[in-house]
């Protein structure tokens, strides 16, 4: 008799499960990446990314306060690599970066040794400026 009551019994329906709000995705973990420094006579950009290139930190001489002809300086440059090197080390775990450089900036050379002073360690560094080469032959006559 109890087999025809569990026979009868109607199917448990599962309650609709509640979806989740979409918050903020974890730090992601990294322990090798790029550096790429933008250093421009008035300003300095240094942003970390991974082996992809995509982008974990930025930051800029002017997103560091200064402001005027004090963007273009080597310490400018500085304040700006540490702050992105700290974010690179303190949230993603950096320990080894690949440099690229690119421009002819007063920033260079004190963006890389601020990122060595903070303990990561700099695997390569390259030089990536663009250099002019005059550019193909116009159109038009020859001139004499």
């Amino acid at each position: 008799m109890s087999e025809d009551i569990q026979a009868t019994k109607a199917p448990e329906v599962e309650p609709a499960k509640a979806t989740k709000a979409k918050g903020k995705k974890g730090k992601r973990v990294v322990q090798a990446g790029q550096v790429h420094i933008q250093a421009t006579f008035n300003n300095t950009i240094v942003s970390v990314s991974d082996k992809k290139g995509e982008v974990l930190a930025a930051s800029s001489a002017g997103a560091n306060g200064f402001r005027g002809s004090k963007k273009g300086t080597a310490y400018a440059a500085q304040v700006a690599a540490e702050k992105v090197a700290e974010i690179a080390k303190r949230d993603h775990g950096m320990s080894s970066v690949d440099v690229f450089v690119k421009g002819i900036g007063l920033g260079r050379d004190s963006a890389i040794r601020a990122f060595s002073t903070l303990g990561i360690q700099i695997n390569s560094i390259t030089d990536k400026t663009p250099i002019k080469h005059g550019g193909c032959r116009p159109k038009g006559e020859r001139k004499p």
